[in-house]
């Protein structure tokens, strides 16, 4: 659907952001549910570290986590060297401008009652920012910037497009010169065309600004086309983490074969043999499987997936890490 043309960050550049052990657990009636489970990556300075899984994997849970909107109950999550779970409310009120996050559903996260202008100056409002006149004219500019006019400013997020209203949603996120934006499947609710713009919108941004993204999404094109490196989410757990070029040619996890099995091909009729789709549903997070959490949908599983936990770990002479007994390369 996308064809990428998304630069690829040097490998030399100290990580952005740190992510080391997270654990978020959501507590009800029916036990605690391992939404995050001993999570970590890193993002390089402008870097899209696309984040893939089904729905339920964990991949918001983990979003919000870095952003801060979830209490952790392990782990650390540091940016420019900073933990950002160490920091008292007053200290994490500093730094929480640069991490911001761009919802799914932009009028959902957008106040009805506030004009555009209102909603993208609210940030600098908070952190007191500027005067009235240039906190005006930083409005005009990140409208601009979005490719909306002046005059959205006096207007009110139900008279925009859902496209419109996402390029509201990201100047509002970029309004404080966030080093990192949390992106939260911003696309999955347009129209293939209208997704095209604001990715195109994105990568433009990130060139103009340098800021680093983390890009949750369950849309593999999509993922493809806007990311520099790859990590693939299955219940609470990172089971492979690759460049998208290593990812996409040779997958090395038998969740993420069946997940590149599942997009449906062109050429299905002329292709070679490829590994089996997703089969069975995910299973419940207020009880993960034993072991390999794969195991139970997994064509190759083996006495030892059932019993012992793989570490995700780097696989010869590649940066690719993968946790899985058994990785396998099979062209997606």
């Amino acid at each position: 659907m996308f064809q990428s043309s998304h630069p690829v960050v040097p490998a030399h550049l100290e990580p952005l952001l740190a992510v080391e052990d997270v654990a978020v657990r959501f507590h009800s009636a029916r036990g605690a549910t391992r939404a995050v489970d001993g999570v970590s990556l890193s993002i390089r300075p402008g870097e899209t570290l696309g984040l893939v899984g089904e729905s339920g994997c964990g991949k918001t849970s983990l979003g919000r986590a870095i952003a801060r909107l979830v209490e952790l109950e392990a782990g650390s999550v540091r940016l420019g060297g900073v933990d950002l779970t160490r920091l008292s409310r007053r200290q994490l009120r500093i730094h929480r401008s640069d991490v911001q996050m761009v919802f799914q559903d932009p009028l959902a996260s957008l106040d009805p009652r506030w004009t555009v202008g209102a909603l993208i100056a609210e940030p600098l409002n908070i952190h007191r920012i500027g005067s009235r006149t240039e906190r005006r004219d930083r409005v005009a500019d990140l409208l601009a910037k979005v490719g909306l006019p002046p005059d959205a400013a006096a207007r009110y997020p139900h008279q925009f497009s859902g496209g419109q209203r996402q390029r509201i949603g990201i100047a509002r996120a970029l309004a404080l010169d966030p080093k990192l934006l949390v992106l939260d499947e911003p696309v999955s609710a347009l129209d293939v065309s209208v997704q095209a713009q604001i990715l195109n919108l994105l990568v433009d941004l990130q060139k103009q600004l340098g800021v680093a993204y983390l890009f949750i999404s369950h849309d593999l094109s999509v993922v493809e086309y806007i990311s520099d490196r790859v990590a693939v989410m299955y219940l609470g757990r990172i089971v492979e983490i690759a460049t998208r070029e290593q990812l996409w040619s040779s997958p090395a996890h038998p969740y993420t074969q069946a997940l590149f099995a599942s997009i449906p091909r062109l050429d299905a009729a002329t292709a070679g043999p490829r590994a089996a789709p997703l089969k069975g549903d995910l299973p419940s997070p207020y009880a993960p499987p034993p072991g390999c959490r794969f195991h139970t949908r997994c064509a190759i599983a083996q006495p030892r997936c059932r019993s012992v936990s793989p570490e995700l770990a780097a696989m010869p002479r590649t940066a690719h890490a993968v946790a899985c007994h058994f990785p396998t390369s099979s062209s997606a």
